[in-house]
């Protein structure tokens, strides 16, 4: 008898963003197969018995390719296990459970969805960003930069928030794409690994940032948009105070 798959989100680095549904889950699951960005935290929260693979993707190199993921899913659910696909951020955020749901109904194997916090959302809001606000974005585009050749990008909204994930190594272009729709001076800002205790954030213009973000590296949020400007008022957590003073015992499950 087949086993079934849960799919998963971990949310977005600071391990108490998972769901409660997504805690128990890992607690109980046989096999647990987890992304590169997972927090160690949630992976030490398996039973003793459950086999742990590590499935993650690494900016320059792929230790699984997505065809195999797909494979380890369908081969360990045929064994009658209960498996959890752990993946961060949320599945269906350019976090292709779509890919994976399609090779479990291929199977005919039982799966579940457990959507999880996103970084496009969880990383401007620790940074003091509300990517919407009432007066200067009533809307928000996510978007990919990892590549920039779909329609979306060159249909940008000329008004709201953008938000990108994947996109440092590609700022420039992003910025030069950008800018065919927005004001040379509209506010940008970076984050590299948002809700995290390495959480650093940058903030610029369309005009300054690529000089500016030479120090933030993957993985990173880009928050494009009037919004940027609240982060003044709102910014909640002092990036520059130490790990254990700003989180404290927020990184323990």
């Amino acid at each position: 008898m087949n086993g079934k798959v849960w799919l998963v989100g971990a949310g977005p680095g600071d391990p108490e963003l998972i769901s409660v549904r997504g805690l128990r889950l890992i607690q109980q699951a046989d096999v647990i197969v987890h992304d590169r960005l997972v927090a160690p935290q949630l992976i030490a929260e398996a039973n003793a018995k459950a086999e742990i693979i590590n499935v993650g993707k690494a900016p320059t190199k792929k230790r699984y390719p997505q065809n195999e993921i797909n494979r380890i899913l369908v081969e360990q659910a045929q064994l009658g296990r209960n498996v959890v696909r752990l993946k961060g951020g949320d599945p269906f955020v350019f976090g292709l459970g779509g890919d994976e749901i399609a090779a479990l109904v291929a199977a005919g194997i039982a799966f579940e969805v457990v959507p999880g916090v996103s970084s496009a959302l969880a990383a401007p809001a620790y940074a003091g960003i509300p990517v919407t606000h009432r007066g200067l974005a009533s809307s928000l585009v996510v978007l990919a930069g990892h590549s920039l050749q779909g329609d979306e990008w060159a249909h940008l909204p000329t008004s709201g928030t953008i938000v990108v994930l994947m996109g440092v190594k590609k700022l420039r272009e992003i910025v030069e794409k950008v800018l065919v729709v927005r004001a040379v001076n509209t506010p940008v800002a970076l984050i590299q690994s948002g809700t995290t205790a390495a959480q650093k954030t940058v903030v610029g213009t369309l005009g300054t940032i690529v000089e500016i973000a030479a120090e933030i590296a993957a993985p990173a949020t880009i928050v494009i948009g009037e919004v940027v400007e609240l982060r003044e008022q709102i910014g909640w957590i002092d990036e520059a105070e130490s790990a254990e003073k700003v989180w404290g015992d927020a990184v323990k499950v």
